[in-house]
C-alpha cells in the first residue's frame, strides 16, 4: 500500500507543468554583456594592491603542509624509537 502512494506521487511529481517563465532568466548566454556588466568586470586600480594576498596565503598554506608533516613524522619516528628500545 505505501509502494503504490510512493508511486503515485512520483507520477505526479513527473507529470507536473514546466516551470513559468518568469523564473527562468531573461538572457541568454549568447547575449553580449551591457556596459555595466563591462564596467563592473574591468580591472579596479584602487583593488589592485588587494590581489597581493592570494600568494602569499597560498605561500603561508604550504608551510603549513610542511610543518604539519614534519611535526607527523617527527612523532611517528619519535614513538618508533621510544617501542623499539626497551628500557630493562
Amino acid at each position: 500500500m505505501a509502494q503504490h502512494g510512493f508511486l503515485s506521487s512520483l507520477r505526479s511529481h513527473l507529470r507536473s507543468p514546466p516551470p513559468p517563465s518568469h523564473i527562468q532568466p531573461r538572457r541568454g548566454y549568447h547575449v553580449e554583456l551591457g556596459a555595466r556588466e563591462k564596467a563592473l568586470l574591468e580591472e579596479d586600480v584602487a583593488l589592485k594592491r588587494f590581489k597581493s594576498y592570494k600568494n602569499s596565503v597560498k605561500r603561508v598554506s604550504k608551510i603549513g603542509n610542511v610543518l604539519t608533516l614534519v611535526v607527523f613524522a617527527g612523532m611517528l619516528s619519535y614513538f618508533w624509537i621510544f617501542k623499539t628500545t626497551s628500557y630493562s
